[in-house]
């Protein structure tokens, strides 16, 4: 895991704007949708745009790190365009968004049942869903690769809902099943994570 007293790197995660799927109501987990499909609202773009504003510490030497899904890709296009940043945007499936399985395509209202199975147990897989367990070890491989490969930057981590939560989850020190009671990261929001 991460030793979360020496990382080398300042982090910040942002989630993605307003998407077309958001405005749906649709779960787009998969990459066969979520790669080409359902990217941001005209209302996400102008979320991501005002979101940089309230963050002055981020800047054009701001290195990102995005899900290679439609809606992250766009979200980090918009917040690069805004700094001005002078690195390339990392796009990697490390930070994509998190599997729901069966659920794809459905209600967003059915993430609940996935939530009330992972409350029980961190290695449920109910409705086929990805383990939390899978998740965070894909997010913290992402986070010890930017620390091998940089030091002394800005990271903004643009990923997705359950993905971010559920990575806050683990640097609070707390089981990532209880991803949900974390203060909700809504759509466009940056926070400061580490350290």
């Amino acid at each position: 895991m991460i030793d979360l007293t020496r990382v080398k790197n300042t982090y910040y995660v942002m989630r993605h704007g307003q998407s077309k799927a958001n405005v749906e109501k649709t779960i787009v987990s998969s990459p066969e949708n979520g790669l080409t499909g359902f990217g941001l609202s005209d209302k996400g773009k102008a979320q991501v745009a005002l979101a940089i504003e309230d963050f002055p510490e981020l800047d054009d030497k701001t290195r990102i790190f995005a899900s290679d899904f439609l809606r992250t890709k766009q979200t980090a296009e918009v917040a690069g365009k805004a700094l001005r940043i002078k690195y390339p945007i990392v796009h990697t499936p490390l930070l994509r968004e998190r599997f729901f399985g069966d659920l794809e395509l459905g209600s967003d209202t059915l993430y609940e049942k996935v939530w009330a199975t992972d409350a029980k147990t961190p290695d449920a897989t109910g409705f086929g869903a990805e383990p939390v367990y899978s998740v965070l070890e894909r997010i913290v491989s992402c986070v010890q690769k930017i620390e091998k490969e940089h030091s002394g930057q800005h990271i903004l981590l643009v990923s997705h809902g359950d993905t971010l939560q559920i990575f806050l989850t683990y640097l609070k020190g707390w089981p990532p099943n209880r991803h949900r009671e974390i203060d909700h990261l809504d759509v466009a929001r940056i926070r400061k994570a580490l350290p």
